[in-house]
């Protein structure tokens, strides 16, 4: 079962980040050639929070809030939570549905190595659950029960 650094792995993804004093357009103008949903905060090489697609939603509702003038520090959310390296998909998806969030920083010996989303993992959690479904499938064969010699 794969983990959260063999996940990152495959993905190969440069960690974007923005610093907070970057206007909310300047945010969505990376995530949008990155075609990502989410943008790590960053001052003083320590990540401070994290702004995502799913925040733009909230902050457009906000009286006043012009995405041009607007800075992340303003509307990005403070309070991280991260993945360890060695969590498995389950652990991983159990902290996306349990904390309702769609975006994680995945930690190794206090380094943030990746980034990753709950779709990136609810895709490889489908990818084993359909490897385990053929191992079923292929055991419960009537070509397999044909071959039986008693």
């Amino acid at each position: 079962m794969k983990t959260a650094e063999e996940l990152i792995g495959g993905n190969k993804k440069e960690l974007l980040s923005v610093s907070p004093e970057a206007t909310i357009y300047e945010a969505i103008q990376i995530m949008n050639n990155s075609k990502t949903g989410s943008i790590l905060v960053k001052e003083n090489n320590d990540i401070v929070g994290i702004w995502t697609e799913r925040d733009y939603l909230r902050d457009t509702s906000s009286k006043g809030f012009n995405p041009y003038t607007a800075q992340v520090k303003e509307y990005m959310q403070k309070k991280l939570h991260f993945a360890k390296h060695d969590e498995n998909i389950y652990q991983l998806m159990d902290k996306f549905l349990g904390l309702r969030i769609r975006h994680l920083p995945v930690k190794k010996n206090d380094d943030i190595i990746g980034l990753l989303s709950s779709g990136d993992v609810l895709k490889e959690i489908l990818k084993a659950k359909d490897e385990e479904l053929a191992k079923i499938q292929k055991r419960l064969s009537w070509e397999y029960h044909e071959d039986w010699k008693w």
